[in-house]
């Protein structure tokens, strides 16, 4: 069980961190075989959780829920400390790739429209040369049957990788990862959203500046309007409300006693 001290965002413990201490986290974990999975959590992940009580829960069994988005960070400086920083799913993605170019831990990738996974790994061999991705799965556009369940439980069991990079988006991939982390024979899931689309090339990423300015979520919705208009414009000014509550003790948002553990 990682040490990392966490903090309440709406009654989710997230862990506060950053990419540094992500990665070397995350490869200390393969080392020592220790099975969990990880969400990159933002604005979106955290109001989803506010009315469904079972994603909470995912949320907060995570084994490490990382700042994916600056909002949690500004929050995880003033509850922890200043050195708090963003742990960006598509950023640690490629830290990770980085790390383990020496090829002694393997890679799975999970998720994506057709052909993106295989995309992704071409373009992840080709810029990091000695990566080990040892397995693909596209997934259809909804809950697998038994019989694809089986045909992914076989292919892992196989492959045997180390860490599965699930693309899916949120809340699908932490459902999934919850649900199909002891099933299948790996160590590490890393859900990271975009990170499929971005690295692949399929979508572009917003500019580095606009990332750390809090303004990411306004460039993707006017990138993809009818996909996330939705999202950012109903869940940002619901998410600025309640945590006006929670700032100034109008409202408790309690954490379970599992997930406060190390909580600030």
């Amino acid at each position: 069980m990682t040490s990392t001290q966490k903090f309440n965002v709406l009654g989710v413990a997230v862990s506060a961190m950053d990419l540094q201490i992500a990665t070397a986290e995350g490869l200390e974990a393969c080392e020592t075989k220790r099975k969990g999975y990880v969400c990159v959590t933002g604005v979106h992940g955290v109001t989803e959780a506010q009315n469904d009580a079972a994603f909470k829960d995912i949320l907060n069994g995570a084994w490490l829920n990382t700042c994916d988005g600056m909002p949690l960070v500004w929050l995880g400086k003033k509850a922890v400390g200043s050195w708090v920083d963003r742990v960006y799913g598509p950023d640690l993605m490629l830290e990770i790739f980085k790390a383990t170019q020496d090829g002694k831990f393997s890679h799975f990738f999970y998720g994506g429209a057709p052909g993106v996974a295989e995309e992704l790994k071409a373009k992840l061999e080709a810029r990091f040369p000695g990566v080990r991705i040892v397995g693909t799965f596209c997934p259809p556009f909804r809950p697998l049957n038994e019989q694809e369940e089986t045909a992914l439980a076989a292919q892992v069991a196989e492959a045997k990788p180390d860490i599965m990079w699930i693309g899916l988006s949120t809340p699908k991939q932490e459902r999934f990862m919850a649900e199909y982390l002891p099933k299948l024979d790996c160590t590490l899931m890393f859900g990271v959203g975009a990170a499929f689309d971005f690295h692949s090339g399929r979508v572009k990423q917003a500019p580095r500046w606009i990332q750390r300015s809090g303004l990411e979520w306004l460039y993707r919705m006017c990138s993809e309007p009818r996909r996330l208009w939705r999202r950012y414009c109903i869940n940002n000014p619901l998410f600025i409300g309640r945590i006006f509550l929670q700032l100034t003790g109008l409202r408790k948002y309690p954490i379970d006693k599992t997930a406060s553990a190390g909580l600030k």
